[in-house]
């Protein structure tokens, strides 16, 4: 087995993990299903649009389901994502590959790293298989998620931004308005509208706490510059999330570091640990999603190589139900704040997991002792309606 090395991987961030017996019994089956949750709002970013420059009305996320002989079982999910080249029939050729044999509840570490081993890319597929391998393995041993990944259980809460996706000013408004027992906001800009989303934003929130979101929209550094020097005349804006494509280049990224009046979040530029050596040459704060970093414990790793750089550090996420919310939400304890709001951006949630509670998020609601913790609204979601593999 590779369990001794493996913990050595651990032991660099201060955690332990005890491998198992060598003679442990691998999965029975994998099975997946897809899923789409509908958006309480038309949605749009701006490296995402729907057909004509439409927002989308529903997104596709993606459950997997691992399964042992004894009946065990864990349950992952994960949004893909398309500027990865990412899709719900990419994530399903993935799992196909897969042979459950290989993997076992017993040891996760050493399962988890097989799965991040094959091929390069399909985070979203690894994140939802090892979200699986981690549930059914706190599981199998009576212990949370956070448990079984040595986290602190505190804060159980945490202040979570929301979202306000880009539309015309009228639906700013009216989104703004929804949102009001959120203290903190963030805006997606990248068009030439930015100026009057942000003025329709302030007539229903005139001093409210807020962030910026580009999505990599501003092309060269002069021009985001000039961008964020505008934003900067509101006093209550924080900071700006991936003012610069992901692929500009480390001259381009150091110049708009020195230059920007307002602290630069990177996104797309950080997807895991191996973005982490240079990072705070170029940024200020980092925001960590588990479909990024190819699952939990992936995103511990992130986290954690973050704040080595001395970064503040968020957890966001993509359009995703409460299942994948309420995981990432068990990794609060590294983060400086969150942006967990995908599950309250749709109107068909699928499970009852971490809540919002006065724009805060609220692990306490989760079964304790039970992986992840989330529990699904209809009792047959986990019965119906799934692809088994092989």
């Amino acid at each position: 087995m590779h369990g001794q090395n493996l913990n050595s991987d651990f032991f660099r961030y201060g955690i332990s993990f005890d491998s198992g017996d060598p003679s442990m019994k691998g999965l029975s089956r994998i099975s997946y299903k897809f899923f789409d949750l509908e958006m309480r709002n038309s949605w749009s970013i701006a490296s995402r649009m729907g057909a004509g420059g439409r927002g989308l009305d529903f997104t596709r996320t993606v459950f997997v389901k691992l399964e042992d002989a004894s009946g065990h079982l864990g349950i992952g999910e994960a949004s893909p994502v398309p500027y990865y080249g990412e899709s719900p029939e990419t994530l399903a050729r993935f799992f196909e590959k897969i042979d459950p044999a290989v993997l076992s509840f017993e040891d996760p570490l050493m399962s988890d790293s097989a799965i991040q081993s094959i091929g390069d890319g399909n985070h979203a597929a690894k994140c939802a298989l090892t979200t699986a391998l981690w549930d059914g393995a706190a599981k199998h041993r009576n212990m949370s998620l956070s448990s079984i990944l040595q986290l602190s259980d505190e804060p159980t809460q945490l202040e979570s931004s929301f979202t306000i996706g880009l539309d015309v000013p009228e639906m700013i408004e009216k989104k703004t308005r929804e949102a009001s027992e959120h203290g903190l906001l963030k805006l997606k800009v990248g068009l030439d509208d930015d100026f009057k989303n942000l003025e329709a934003l302030r007539k229903s929130a005139p001093q409210k706490r807020l962030r910026l979101d580009a999505n990599e929209a501003w092309k060269t550094p002069e021009s985001a510059l000039r961008k964020i020097e505008q934003f900067a005349e509101d006093p209550y804006i924080g900071c700006v999330e991936q003012a610069l494509p992901r692929t500009a280049s480390a001259q381009d990224k150091a110049w708009l570091k020195q230059r920007s009046p307002l602290p630069l979040m990177a996104d797309e530029s950080y997807l895991s640990e191996k973005d982490s050596d240079e990072i705070d040459r170029f940024f200020d704060w980092v925001n960590v999603k588990l479909v990024k970093t190819g699952g939990p414990y992936q995103a511990v790793r992130a986290l954690k190589a973050a704040k080595a750089a001395k970064l503040k550090t968020m957890i966001g996420c993509m359009i995703e139900s409460s299942f994948l919310i309420s995981c990432a939400a068990h990794l609060m304890s590294l983060a400086d704040t969150l942006d967990l709001d995908g599950a309250a951006l749709s109107r068909n949630d699928p499970f009852a997991g971490a809540q919002f509670a006065n724009g805060t998020l609220n692990r306490a609601t989760l079964a304790p002792s039970n992986g992840v913790g989330a529990i699904p609204v209809h009792p047959d979601f986990l019965s119906t309606g799934w692809h088994l593999c092989g």
